[in-house]
């Protein structure tokens, strides 16, 4: 065979695997931007590069994979959005103490759901695999309880907070919204004495 012939054929071949390996690379792009939605972004300005970000968005989801990560059933997920409306309802005469049982029972529904309690940024990690769309209000929640906890935040800023931390419970109850988990027999009660 002639040599100009099989250099031809090398050419075209490297020029398809460059051609392929580009196109394999802009999708692994567009499918971890698309499951990490804002988180692809934070962390591509938090490391640097994209390269480095989708190592660690990469390595964030292998962890999150060899977890055991479970639906709450409804019996736990009605538990939990009840505490919560107490929380609320706490809110008004406790802001303060809200804010440090709304982290306690953000916590709570992660133990039931499977994601292990480590420090805080492990824990954001591990809920950006999941529910990327919802880890910078649990950022923010927690920025402003630490601020709460040197005397710096308002009670603005704790009301902020109980909307971002309901924000994630909400989205790990997996069940929509707490306000939707009422149980027959309250739902009842309510219809009848004419509250809606």
């Amino acid at each position: 065979m002639d040599p100009r012939i099989v250099w031809m054929i090398v050419g075209v071949a490297a020029a398809v695997a460059v051609v392929l390996w580009f196109v394999w690379e802009q999708r692994r792009h567009a499918q971890l931007r698309e499951r990490f939605g804002p988180e692809y972004d934070r962390t591509v300005h938090e490391t640097g590069s994209e390269r480095r970000a989708e190592a660690e968005l990469d390595a964030r989801a292998r962890r999150v994979e060899r977890l055991q990560i479970r639906r709450l059933d409804e019996a736990d997920a009605l538990r939990f959005a009840e505490a919560w409306r107490g929380l609320q309802i706490r809110f008004v005469d406790e802001p303060s103490a809200a804010i440090a049982e709304a982290d306690r029972l953000v916590g709570e529904v992660m133990t039931a759901r499977g994601y292990p309690l480590g420090d805080f940024d492990q824990r954001a990690a591990d809920i950006s695999v999941d529910h990327p769309r919802v880890v910078a209000s649990y950022r923010a929640a927690r920025d402003i309880a630490r601020r709460q906890g040197r005397g710096e935040a308002t009670t603005e800023d704790l009301r902020q907070a109980i909307i971002h931390y309901r924000a994630l419970f909400e989205d790990l109850l997996g069940h929509g919204d707490v306000r939707t988990h009422i149980p027959a027999a309250q739902k009842e009660r309510d219809l009848v004495g004419g509250r809606r």
